[in-house]
């Protein structure tokens, strides 16, 4: 089929190209600039994420040291609570018959009470008595001459107190045997 085209038409064909070329160009730049908007929203966004992301890994970090900080203190609680319990009990117990204590002297005057003489050497090398100092018998000398010397105690229930496990040798008055 041929068909003849006139010149009015072929101008009312090139206004409707014409018009359909500027409809595309807007189209167009209205999608490039939804698309720049699109891309620059998601550049943000992805910041955000990135900035979320790094603080909830500090944040984790943060958290994992308190909980390490929190385990060792709840542990070191219970250790403190599983000892006063124990010192507790060693209150309220009784004293029974030919419990030792040892009480440490310094220059004859009494310093503290502990539970061995092990205890009571280890308190005196805080004081500046060396920790491998050799502890050997007063001798001879009283307790006033020693700069520290430790005297055990037992239990008498028969007096219901203590008395020394070494009574020292009863001296003259006055010069008299």
């Amino acid at each position: 089929m041929i068909r003849i085209v006139s010149a009015p038409r072929l101008e009312h064909l090139e206004s409707d190209a014409a018009e359909a070329r500027e409809c595309v160009r807007q189209v167009t730049a209205g999608a490039n600039e939804a698309f720049g908007r699109h891309v620059r929203e998601l550049y943000v966004t992805t910041d955000r994420a990135e900035r979320a992301e790094a603080t909830t890994d500090a944040v984790g970090a943060i958290l994992k040291r308190a909980m390490q900080e929190l385990a060792a203190a709840q542990q070191e609680l219970l250790l403190k609570d599983i000892e006063i319990r124990r010192l507790r009990e060693e209150l309220e117990s009784e004293p029974t018959a030919g419990e030792a204590l040892t009480v440490l002297l310094h220059y004859g005057e009494p310093h503290a009470i502990y539970a061995s003489r092990e205890d009571a050497h280890a308190d005196v090398a805080v004081h500046g008595r060396p920790a491998d100092h050799v502890w050997g018998p007063r001798g001879e000398r009283s307790a006033r001459e020693c700069e520290w010397s430790c005297e055990a105690f037992i239990y008498d229930a028969a007096s219901n107190g203590f008395r020394r496990v070494f009574m020292p040798s009863p001296e003259p008055v006055g010069g008299a045997a």
